[in-house]
């Protein structure tokens, strides 16, 4: 069986802290902290071109090699990341270490793939509502994301739940299946603008008469 390839990420030992964080930024250094069970969280710094890369590529539940210092790699996971609020760049990392004999429980995107007849040919609206599960299961066995085929919503009654999910084998689901994962809202009725009402106008005939009746009923005159 050949040995899955992580992507790999270096780190070095920090000792800055605090509000002197921001000079490491500038000189394109990423602030970020090194923690898991049984293990004293650790400063460190990384390259933040290469993590920026490492990124756009990999998902929360990606395993990396991380070294420190040139130290051997252990397995790694991108736990969280704080970015800045307008330039969107990421200003601190939070990295866990695992251990590939811990289950470990996290969410996992869901990716609806296909077309729907309802949506595509009745004009319907696809609503996704759980686009994330959580999930348990050892390290090596994390997915980076679960797709479900939305081609069995034809109509709008059609539903795919969350038990309709292809879940990998050796893991482990923990969202509850009965909850609705995505369905097709039927298109909007337009409303038609009222229609004013027409004041019916007597006939001619009926005019006469109701002219003659006035007539006859008016009293006479001194």
């Amino acid at each position: 069986m050949t040995t899955p390839v992580h992507p790999t990420l270096a780190a070095t030992h920090r000792d800055i802290t605090g509000k002197a964080v921001a000079r490491l930024r500038r000189e394109g250094l990423l602030p970020a902290v090194v923690f898991g069970h049984g293990t004293e969280s650790v400063s460190v710094t990384l390259d933040a071109h290469a993590f920026d890369q490492l990124r756009r590529h990999v998902g929360s539940t990606a395993l990396i090699d991380l070294s420190i210092d040139g130290h051997r790699a252990r397995k790694a996971l991108i736990h969280g990341v704080q970015y800045h609020k307008v330039t969107r760049q990421a200003i601190h990392a939070d990295l866990f270490l695992v251990r590939m004999t811990e289950e470990l429980t996290v969410d996992v995107p869901v990716h609806l793939v296909g077309q729907s007849e309802a949506a595509e040919r009745k004009g319907g609206t696809l609503l996704h509502i759980v686009d994330t599960v959580k999930v348990r299961a050892l390290p090596d066995h994390l997915v980076q994301a679960i797709e479900i085929s939305v081609e069995p919503l034809v109509d709008f009654e059609a539903v795919l739940h969350v038990r309709d999910l292809p879940i990998p084998s050796g893991v482990t689901l923990l969202t509850d299946p009965d909850e609705i994962l995505a369905k097709v809202l039927p298109p909007r009725l337009e409303e038609l603008p009222p229609v004013a009402e027409v004041a019916e106008v007597p006939s001619t005939a009926e005019a006469a008469e109701a002219t003659a009746g006035s007539a006859a009923e008016a009293p006479a005159g001194d």
